[in-house]
């Protein structure tokens, strides 16, 4: 399946290359509050993650406006675990989130997902927008909350806990 697609808004949704690392990296770091990862990370993410990622570039100056991170996690492989979503603000309020969640799911390297994973901090309401239209379009019943990363246990309170949600899918 060619999942390069080109969409109303001038975008190119594909999945990354390992030159795309470095982009990734930067997107990343201009959609605060995200936490950075390392350059090198965001290289693998988009090598050995390259087929359950998903970019958006504007197809007008190539600029990166979207990148969500995910991979099938190991001792679950039914279980896609989506570890970031980065939004560019100029391509905020547009669907392009879910777009790329939808683009992701739909090809061929989550054949036989039936669940997704992800962490979310109480106060992140983009995110519980977008995973919660997820449940509510391709859900099968309601999605499972509990805490995950405690902030006193997991960040020696310097951090905000991470909300698992745990979604079924149809």
């Amino acid at each position: 399946m060619d999942t390069d697609t080109t969409l109303d808004l001038q975008l190119l949704l594909r999945h990354p290359k390992s030159t795309d690392g470095h982009e990734v990296n930067r997107l990343i770091a201009r959609c605060k509050p995200l936490d950075t990862n390392s350059t090198y990370c965001n290289l693998l993410q988009c090598l050995h993650f390259a087929e359950t990622c998903m970019l958006a570039e504007d197809e007008e100056d190539g600029s990166l406006l979207g990148f969500i991170s995910a991979y099938r996690k190991p001792t679950e492989p039914s279980t896609l675990f989506v570890w970031q979503v980065a939004i560019d603000k100029r391509a905020r309020g547009e669907g392009l989130a879910r777009r790329l969640l939808d683009t992701i799911l739909g090809s061929a390297a989550c054949e036989g997902v039936t669940h997704v994973e992800t962490t979310i901090t109480a106060d992140n309401t983009a995110s519980w927008a977008l995973f919660d239209s997820l449940v509510r379009d391709k859900g099968k019943g309601q999605g499972v909350r509990h805490v995950l990363f405690d902030r006193e246990r997991h960040f020696d309170g310097a951090g905000k806990s991470e909300i698992l949600y745990r979604i079924p899918l149809d």
